[in-house]
């Protein structure tokens, strides 16, 4: 059987690594064989033939046949993607909760005091840097917006007020049950109507007439995303997060003063 290696890179998407891959390929292509004719075919070593064939069966990917000499049966790559999403899922929920569980143990009082020790030797100023990759920056905004208790004022383009609204709408929502003043201000659009009137259940929302995407949160925090993300990969997004109130307290003041002038989505959504 002669597969492409561009083919069989492909399956590490299904958790394989190359053997696997190799091996799962060769017995799809064939319906059942034994491991010494599939060892030939996906030029696998026989060695490590029978090992790879049974973590296969472990995974779901395969089902071995009773009789001499041992047979296998490929299951149908539907099926098989099934099993891998439930596999994953069942992992993930349980991984969490070994982590929900340390939150009450006494090695997570000995991180917090390992952090806590360490934020008092850092200089106020020090206590800055760059978050790399959207998905990075929004876990940090999370983080802030979370720990919120008097403002959250966010600047964004337009596709970004949509993306805003779903990455962080269950820590907006707890932000504004706890009273926090929540201002968003975006290029908006009819197209946008609908997702607007929702977000008005949490936050102000206003027009801005040029895009910009910063997020301050009370008078201590500022996070400044450099790029646009009409145009970067969201991997290569970059965020700059400043802890200075001082500086915070001036970009607050001067994004106030705009907020003034923007227009109330009903004088743009006509």
């Amino acid at each position: 059987m002669i597969v492409n290696k561009f083919f069989i890179d492909k399956l590490s998407l299904f958790g394989l690594n190359s053997y696997e891959s190799k091996l799962w390929a060769a017995l799809l292509s064939r319906g059942v064989a034994t491991a010494g004719e599939l060892a030939e075919i996906a030029n696998v070593p026989r060695s490590r033939c029978y090992d790879v064939l049974e973590t296969l069966e472990k995974k779901g990917f395969i089902i071995s046949k009773i009789g001499k000499p041992m047979k296998y049966i490929a299951v149908h790559p539907e099926e098989v993607i099934e099993r891998v999403k439930k596999n994953l899922l069942e992992k993930a929920n349980a991984d969490a909760e070994k982590l929900d569980s340390i939150r009450n143990t006494e090695l997570m009082d000995e991180l917090k005091t390992l952090h806590l020790k360490g934020i008092k030797k850092i200089d106020p100023e020090e206590l800055s840097g760059l978050l790399r990759g959207r998905k990075n920056i929004y876990n940090h905004l999370a983080t802030l917006i979370k720990n919120s208790k008097q403002s959250v004022y966010l600047m964004t383009t337009t596709t970004g007020l949509q993306r805003k609204f779903e990455k962080l709408y269950k820590e907006l929502r707890e932000a504004a049950s706890r009273n926090v003043t929540i201002r968003i201000g975006a290029p908006l659009k009819p197209t946008f109507s609908n997702l607007i009137k929702e977000i008005e259940k949490l936050a102000e929302v206003r027009h801005a007439n040029k895009s910009a995407r910063f997020v301050i949160i009370d008078n201590e925090h500022l996070v400044f995303m450099m790029a646009d993300d009409e145009t970067v990969n969201p991997s290569y997004d970059i965020g700059l997060w400043v802890k200075s109130p001082f500086f915070v307290e001036s970009m607050k003041v001067l994004f106030e003063n705009s907020w003034e002038k923007m227009k109330l989505p009903k004088e743009v959504l006509k």
